[in-house]
C-alpha cells in the first residue's frame, strides 16, 4: 500500500512567511462563503494573524478591523485585488485607494514627507487619521490619485493591522467595507459576513467596532488641510486649516 503523504505540522515559528512555500490562493468564487477567523480584539492569535497574511500573499482579499472601522484589504502590490475590492465597494475604476503602512520609514517610500509634515505625522501616528501626501517618483502610477499625482497614507494601531503588515513584504490596499443598505460602515461582524462574505476569502471578525471612518488631512499644501473630520481627534493640532 502506498504511503500516505504527511500532513504539514502547522509549527510555522517565523516572524516572516516565505513567498515560496505558498502556493497559489483560489480565486473568489461567487457563492463560496470567506473563512471567518474570530480573534481577541487587542491581542489577535498569532495562528489567525499567520493564516490570513498567507492568503493575502497568494492574491486573496480579506476583511479586517481597524482603529476606525472595518475595512477591506489586499497586498498593494496586487492590481487583482485592488479592482476587486473597486468591484465590491462598486467603486470608480480611478477610485484612491489608501495604503495602511506599517510605520513611517515605509510612508516616505509612497509619499514625499516634508519636515512639518513629518512633525505632524509623528504626532498623530499610529492613529485613525488618512494623510494625503505628493507621490514620490518611485510610487507606481496605479497607486495614485489620477489626477493629483498623490497617494493616500495610513499608519493603524489596530494589532491585527500590525500584526498582518509584519508578516508581509509591503503596505496594503484599503477601503472601507460599507452597508450599502445604511451607506455606514458595518459595525456588526455579523451583518458584513451576510453582505459581503462571498466576495471575500477571509474575515478577521475582532466583534463589534465602531462605524466612524478615519479623518483626512492633506499635506500637500504649504500647510496642512481637513478634507474629512473622522473619528481621529484634531482640537490639539494648530495650524490645521
Amino acid at each position: 500500500m502506498a504511503e500516505m503523504p504527511r500532513r504539514p505540522s502547522g509549527r510555522r515559528t517565523d516572524a516572516r512567511l516565505s513567498r515560496s512555500r505558498l502556493v497559489p490562493c483560489q480565486r473568489w468564487v461567487r457563492g463560496v462563503k470567506a473563512q471567518v477567523l474570530r480573534v481577541h480584539a487587542t491581542h489577535p492569535q498569532p495562528r489567525a494573524l499567520q493564516q490570513v497574511a498567507g492568503m493575502l500573499q497568494r492574491g486573496a482579499v480579506a476583511v479586517c478591523p481597524t482603529d476606525a472601522c472595518y475595512s477591506l484589504v489586499g497586498r498593494a502590490d496586487d492590481k487583482v485585488a485592488a479592482d476587486r475590492i473597486r468591484a465590491i465597494r462598486r467603486l470608480d475604476p480611478g477610485h484612491h485607494l489608501t495604503l495602511l503602512c506599517r510605520d513611517l520609514a515605509a510612508v516616505a517610500q509612497f509619499g514625499k514627507v516634508s519636515n512639518a509634515a513629518f512633525r505632524l505625522l509623528k504626532l498623530l501616528s499610529p492613529g485613525p487619521y488618512t494623510f494625503l501626501l505628493p507621490a514620490t517618483r518611485e510610487t507606481p502610477r496605479r497607486l495614485q490619485d489620477a489626477k493629483r499625482r498623490t497617494v493616500g497614507v495610513r499608519i493603524c494601531a489596530h494589532p491585527c493591522v500590525q500584526g498582518l503588515l509584519s508578516l508581509l513584504d509591503g503596505p496594503l490596499f484599503a477601503s472601507t467595507a460599507i452597508d450599502d443598505r445604511s451607506g455606514h460602515p458595518f459595525a456588526e461582524p455579523a451583518d458584513l459576513i451576510d453582505a459581503i462574505g462571498h466576495a471575500v476569502e477571509a474575515v478577521l471578525d475582532a466583534g463589534a467596532i465602531g462605524i466612524d471612518t478615519t479623518t483626512v488631512i492633506d499635506l500637500c499644501g504649504e500647510s496642512p488641510s481637513l478634507v474629512r473630520l473622522g473619528c481621529g481627534a484634531i482640537d490639539h493640532v494648530a495650524d490645521l486649516a
